[in-house]
């Protein structure tokens, strides 16, 4: 039986737990801990801070997987570990795709959207460290009429963005969602999704818009950079270029359609399945 551990359960931890080779590394705890020889998982899901304990973890177990190049290039850095045994899996995409026409048409009647209107999308578990005022303001500068822009995210997030907003006239350009149950539809409907994050740590939501054929901008801080071309990055949260690369890609359908579908292909190779597959290959290498 093959051991795994990991600080964040994904879904791609969830579906290998459900293995019968694999099952998840015993916590010791007590008295059992003082005199019994701590135990490590033949491999290790690394993500987030690089402490004490995941140190420990890393250089104990036989494979290490990372979610980035970023990350690995941190491990291969910071610890004396050799570059064999650091795997990049990218986050695993889990989205049922419906038609993106079909879906923006339910979620524009919803939500009382005009359906000819673009739609420019942010969510994410905190909206502050997503760029979300940075998001904002480009929006606010776009200066396009057959623009929407949706924000979703916590009820707390949102309302206090509702008290920030109550002074301005931005509800023809803003709409606000809080704890939307259908999430992966307002991804299918967007046709921009816009992340001027100022988090390091991949950026799952990007693969997962590319994947719902959504044209995608981002921050070069954050390793989600790593699957989206340049014109997609931008320099900082603040980069005041991506206002004519929004408006230019927005005002030529062509272009437009042609990014959503190259993203899509990307994307398609991330996807659960096929990711399920490829650390079943990195165990059968142990």
């Amino acid at each position: 039986m093959l051991t795994i551990d990991f600080k964040t359960k994904t879904k791609l931890v969830n579906e290998l737990l459900k293995q019968e080779n694999i099952s998840r590394l015993k916590k010791t705890s007590g008295l059992v801990k003082v005199f019994k020889k701590k135990e490590f998982a033949d491999i290790y899901f690394h993500s987030g801070t690089l402490d004490k304990e995941a140190v420990e973890n890393i250089e104990n177990a036989k494979k290490v997987i990372v979610n980035s190049l970023t990350s690995q290039h941190q491990l291969l850095k910071e610890l004396n570990t050799p570059r064999e045994k650091i795997e990049v899996v990218y986050p695993a995409i889990s989205v049922e795709y419906q038609k993106p026409k079909e879906i923006k048409k339910k979620v524009c009647e919803e939500l009382e959207i005009d359906p000819t209107k673009k739609i420019v999308f942010i969510t994410a578990q905190n909206l502050k460290s997503a760029g979300v005022v940075e998001f904002i303001n480009i929006i606010m500068a776009l200066n396009l009429r057959d623009v929407v822009a949706i924000i979703e995210g916590n009820k707390k997030h949102i309302y206090n963005l509702r008290f920030q907003l109550s002074k301005y006239d931005v509800e023809d350009k803003l709409i606000l969602l809080e704890d939307y149950k259908n999430i992966d539809e307002l991804f299918l409907a967007s046709d921009v999704f816009l992340l001027p994050t100022h988090n390091k740590n991949f950026a799952s939501n990007i693969l997962k818009a590319m994947y719902c054929k959504c044209a995608v901008f981002t921050t070069a801080n954050n390793a989600a950079k790593e699957i989206i071309d340049v014109f997609s990055t931008m320099e900082t949260s603040q980069d005041r270029s991506i206002i004519f690369k929004i408006s230019a890609l927005l005002n030529n359908k062509d272009d437009l359609k042609l990014i959503k579908n190259q993203n899509r292909k990307v994307a398609k190779e991330y996807t659960l399945d096929k990711t399920i597959v490829k650390v079943n290959e990195i165990i059968d290498s142990i």
